[in-house]
């Protein structure tokens, strides 16, 4: 597990990022999936999500490790926010950057130690316009102090 100072020295640090292209193909199985109708120029706004995700140049596991920890721990997704800045269109290459913004050690009387950890990922366009910013957390269960 790691030490509260070795938590709190994520805060700031940059995950690698990288590139997303939303392909117009998945945009429509996400309108299908999600009973959304049928898409046009805009993607669906879940992409804000998920070109995220995908394009922060690091696994989870990865993620998970400079947490201290690993699927097998049973981490559990915490909080998400997605802010779209422009509508996010199908066929565009979204560049994505982003860093660690908090990471806390809490106790519950029944949970036991676990850590919160938050990342901000934002996308920009092929003009260089910020298109979404999003907020994820994950929570660490510890299992020990």
């Amino acid at each position: 597990m790691l030490t509260e100072e070795d938590l709190a020295a994520i805060v700031g640090r940059p995950l690698p990022g990288g590139e997303y292209t939303l392909q117009p193909y998945v945009d429509w199985l996400v309108h299908d999936a999600v009973e959304a109708g049928v898409p046009g120029e805009v993607a669906h706004p879940l992409f804000g999500f998920i070109a995220g995700l995908r394009g922060k140049g690091i696994s989870l596991d990865d993620l998970f490790e400079i947490c201290g920890a690993t699927a097998a721990d049973g981490p559990m997704f915490g909080e998400h926010e997605t802010e779209l800045h422009q509508p996010l269109r199908p066929g565009e290459t979204y560049r994505v950057s982003g860093e660690f913004v908090s990471a806390e050690r809490k106790q519950g009387k029944k949970t036991g130690i676990f850590d919160i950890v938050g990342f901000r990922l934002r996308l920009t366009d092929s003009a260089g316009t910020l298109a979404a910013t999003t907020f994820n957390s994950f929570v660490f269960p510890r299992r020990s102090a």
